[in-house]
């Protein structure tokens, strides 16, 4: 594996581009079910509910959804335009770690490609604002988000649309970055790539996954990434 080249550094957001923030799906739901047309006393509890069915699809079948998919789960319809309340609860958690504007133009004047690959049921347009917002997303080459494909990670499928996202026609000439040793470690390891744990989330429990993959690197900061990828390069 080490004589393969590399030409991709791809990386996972929430957790790792992102410093991990542990959330209380409690007071998300009841954020969340501000954006229902037909609310009632436990609406909340019922998209609660809703969100955990969903995001266990995505942990042990590694199927995608969207934020609709959670209100068509939970008996309830809602309005995207009242989905603000929502989205400025998760506001305080999407931003963006200061090492990543450096590291991304680094690996860029290297001569490599950048890109992202998240479990999100956010849409495309989300990411986007908030990488526009913290200076990040012209030096993003290509993202897949999970919400606009049928898998999640750590399906294989997902981490091969993330390397075509960057012009890579071979997997294992990138290497993926994320905080998850289910979903990015092994993951990332299914189609060959190289992968680097960043080791400092707080993963709960119920979304630990069935294998725990061991990393050909640890980055204790993204800075660390640089001169590791540099160090398979030479």
């Amino acid at each position: 594996m080490a004589e393969v080249p590399v030409e991709a550094v791809i990386f996972d957001w929430g957790g790792t581009l992102t410093p991990w923030h542990t959330v209380d799906f409690v007071e998300e739901a009841h954020a969340l079910a501000q954006a229902a047309l037909d609310p009632h006393p436990d609406a909340h509890l019922d998209l609660l509910r809703a969100n955990q069915e969903v995001w266990g699809r995505s942990r042990d079948q590694h199927t995608s959804a969207t934020v609709a998919d959670i209100f068509a789960a939970a008996g309830l319809r809602h309005d995207e335009e009242l989905l603000t309340a929502y989205r400025e609860w998760w506001e305080p958690h999407t931003l963006t770690d200061p090492d990543v504007a450096p590291l991304l133009r680094a690996l860029r004047d290297d001569g490599l490609k950048v890109g992202v690959l998240s479990n999100t049921i956010w849409p495309r347009a989300w990411h986007e604002e908030i990488f526009r917002r913290d200076d990040v997303l012209d030096l993003i080459d290509g993202a897949v988000y999970s919400s606009e494909i049928e898998w999640t990670k750590p399906s294989p499928q997902a981490f091969l649309a993330a390397a075509r996202a960057v012009g890579v026609d071979d997997p294992t000439r990138c290497v993926f970055v994320g905080d998850r040793l289910f979903d990015d470690i092994w993951g990332a390891h299914q189609v060959g790539m190289r992968a680097v744990h960043v080791p400092h989330s707080d993963i709960p429990a119920e979304q630990h996954g069935h294998s725990e993959g061991s990393p050909d690197a640890v980055a204790h900061r993204l800075a660390d990434v640089l001169g590791l990828v540099r160090d398979w390069r030479s």
